[in-house]
């Protein structure tokens, strides 16, 4: 195709990012289209003010690891850029009431100042590529056409964006795609429906003083909540700099818990994780519980696709004669490093048939 193909990428989680990155670099024209106000998807970090001060936490994935050689170049390049560094937490295993030191496994990393800045990197990255790229976001898509061997892209705030498109990417959720696929293609949908995702609700606690814990980090088999961790210890925060002040956990609830409170309220899920942790951490100080009602102190946050159960096994999907293609962890395997290789295979798919 002569010129620059003109691509529509839905989703700026990792791997739209990928896929749109891949796509620039062989002179695509990309737009991104992105229902949030800032890119990233499921590496996502809160931000609030109380009056003790501003403070975040990573509520989305809370850490990845790097194994496929392509991915660990890339982070590497990541890290040398100080966009991300290993975190090595104080990690064990609560099993009941015994507490059981955890293998330590390979590297985890984090975005650093917040797991929001890989993402940050990458469209930084698009937009100095030859051709550049466009991120519209707060563009909620909700239907698209294909005539004429184009795709057209129709969003909730804005109506139809851009122009035509020679090619069409979903790089969202599986039941995101399945119901944006139906009325365009019905063999896409049918793949995207097939994929099963797990939710996850996420409770968020800042407290004033440390809390009495020599372990940064726990997997936990029974009850509510299967992982916390004290998001304020992980490499670029305030932790270990400042080791007697205010600190912020992560609580994350099991998939089956999540699944069968998935439409209750954000409040009462936060007080009943909050409970939960308490009952493993013993009581803290002040009764966190009691003195937390909901707000800026302890608030939740519900993923309703957290993550695939299990992911299937294509790493991407596409339909060369049409120009369209799905992408995303649920394709390649839970995870950043999931999302990344999967966004990296579609481009290089679809640019076969895009750049002949």
């Amino acid at each position: 195709m002569n010129g620059a193909p003109p691509v529509a990428v839905i989703g700026a989680g990792m791997a739209g990012l990928a896929c749109a990155q891949l796509l620039a670099e062989a002179g695509c024209r990309v737009d991104i289209f992105e229902k949030s106000r800032g890119p990233s998807g499921r590496m996502s970090t809160r931000r609030a003010q109380d009056p003790q001060g501003a403070w975040q936490c990573d509520h989305g994935a809370p850490s990845f690891a790097a194994q496929d050689p392509e991915f660990v170049q890339e982070v590497r390049q990541w890290e040398q850029l100080g966009v991300v560094a290993a975190w090595r937490p104080r990690a064990v295993r609560l099993q009941g009431k015994d507490v059981v030191p955890a293998d330590a496994g390979p590297d985890r990393w984090v975005g650093v100042p917040r797991m929001t800045s890989p993402a940050a990197f990458l469209v930084q990255r698009l937009a100095q590529q030859g051709h550049g790229a466009r991120l519209h976001l707060q563009a909620t898509v909700q239907q698209l056409q294909y005539e004429s061997a184009c795709w057209t892209v129709h969003c909730a705030e804005h109506g139809q964006i851009g122009s035509e498109y020679c090619a069409l990417v979903l790089a969202v959720p599986a039941p995101q795609a399945a119901a944006l696929l139906e009325p365009v293609s019905p063999y896409a949908a049918a793949l995207a429906a097939s994929a099963r995702m797990q939710p996850c609700w996420v409770a968020m606690l800042r407290t004033d003083a440390p809390l009495p814990l020599d372990w940064d980090a726990a997997e936990i088999t029974d009850g509510p909540l299967c992982w916390v961790a004290r998001d304020s210890a992980k490499p670029g925060r305030q932790g270990p700099q400042v080791p007697q002040g205010p600190q912020t956990w992560v609580l994350h609830a099991s998939a089956r818990w999540s699944q069968d409170h998935i439409e209750s309220d954000a409040e009462s899920v936060a007080r009943q994780l909050l409970q939960a942790f308490e009952a493993l951490a013993g009581p803290l100080a002040g009764s966190l519980s009691d003195s937390l009602p909901g707000g800026l102190r302890v608030t939740a946050h519900r993923w309703r696709y957290a993550l695939p159960a299990p992911h299937l096994v294509n790493r991407c999907w596409w339909d060369a004669p049409a120009g369209l293609g799905l992408c995303g962890d649920w394709m390649c395997g839970a995870g950043v490093e999931g999302a990344w290789l999967s966004g990296r295979a579609l481009a290089r798919r679809a640019l076969a048939t895009l750049t002949r």
